[in-house]
């Protein structure tokens, strides 16, 4: 376990999520699911016993060290990465397993989200180990893949080679967010799951693929091998990302990797995205309404309602809506057009950044 290290990815801001996410107070700090403890922290939670303490390190946005250090006070500061600015998933990634090669060349690691739910924790934690098992001295890539519910759009597919394994499965294709009629064949043909977005890698297979599928990237991160866990790190990594390019895990190596590997895995995985996917993991009640406030219902059914504790709210007629308020924006969109939340964002913007 002293050579098994946890990456969670906290930088995002979740604009799907509006008007709860925001800016300066994105989703993953948020308690969503009303469990008193944030997504960020159960995430955390998730790894114990997987890792120790301390080999826990968060990626995150400068702008939020002090909410990710407020919720998990446990953390040094060594533990919690900054990013000067967004650069998507592979800079992350990369700057986070460069910096644990520094301190254990032999270091497993897990990357996950900090917004994803899991409802099946002890299949989570069982799965994970498989993982871990698996990289140990094998130069692979381990990915989690979810057996498909439904023709989602909103995912990732993996299609993989039924035949090359028993739980682990040599990929093929990585397939991002298909229109409906080819994710229905997707389902259809049982050789696709979802990508779930958590990792599992020996950091020598991940060093490796850096330099062979983005070197640009591995050449950046290489040169701070000295400064790594000393005050020459924050300077380094402003200049390191001024210098990098954006793009994502998956479109810089996962696609391009031929040791690509999935664990198919049923987990109660959601990754929270959208209040569309909030609601279907969400308790119901018998008009399969989702109520998070202090409510009065009245021939309303299948809404998700979330509102200030402090205010009461009547609704009347409603069938399939979103009604959100948090600090000072209220929305009401019906579910099924919940893909014009970022356009909702991007209008408020113009009232003032305080509504973003």
């Amino acid at each position: 376990m002293n050579h098994t290290y946890v990456i969670i990815m906290a930088g995002g801001i979740g604009t799907r999520f509006w008007p709860f996410s925001r800016t300066s107070y994105p989703k993953q700090f948020h308690d969503v699911l009303g469990t008193g403890r944030t997504l960020l922290q159960q995430t955390a939670d998730r790894f114990d016993g997987i890792c120790p303490p301390e080999n826990l390190f968060i990626v995150t946005s400068s702008l939020y060290k002090d909410l990710c250090q407020k919720q998990l006070p446990q953390l040094s500061d060594d533990q919690v990465l900054c990013e000067p600015i967004a650069r998507n998933t592979a800079p992350c990634i990369a700057y986070a397993c460069y910096k644990i090669a520094q301190r254990d060349p032999n270091a497993n690691i897990i990357v996950a989200p900090a917004d994803h739910i899991i409802l099946k924790e002890d299949d989570f934690k069982r799965t994970v180990r498989k993982g871990l098992d698996a990289v140990e001295g094998n130069d692979i890539l381990v990915t989690l893949g979810i057996q498909p519910t439904r023709p989602d759009t909103g995912y990732g597919y993996i299609q993989y080679i039924p035949e090359s394994g028993d739980d682990i499965k040599k990929v093929k294709t990585f397939t991002e967010k298909p229109h409906l009629e080819l994710a229905r064949q997707f389902v259809d043909s049982g050789e696709f799951v979802w990508n779930a977005g958590i990792f599992i890698w020996n950091v020598q297979s991940i060093i490796k693929s850096f330099e062979n599928c983005l070197p640009e990237i591995a050449e950046i991160f290489e040169e701070g091998k000295s400064v790594y866990y000393t005050d020459g790190e924050e300077a380094f990594i402003e200049k390191a990302y001024s210098m990098t390019g954006s793009i994502s895990i998956d479109n810089g190596v996962m696609e391009k990797a031929s040791n690509v590997f999935v664990i198919l895995c049923d987990l109660g995985w959601s990754d929270l995205g959208t209040w569309k996917s909030l609601y279907e993991v969400s308790d119901k009640n018998e008009e399969y309404n989702v109520v998070d406030g202090h409510v009065l219902l009245y021939d309303t059914k299948n809404c998700i309602i979330k509102t200030p504790k402090e205010r009461l709210v009547a609704i009347n007629g409603l069938d399939g809506f979103i009604v959100a308020e948090y600090d000072n924006v209220l929305m009401i969109c019906r579910k099924e057009d919940e893909q014009k939340v970022k356009a909702f964002v991007a209008d408020a913007k113009e009232k003032g950044t305080e509504f973003v």
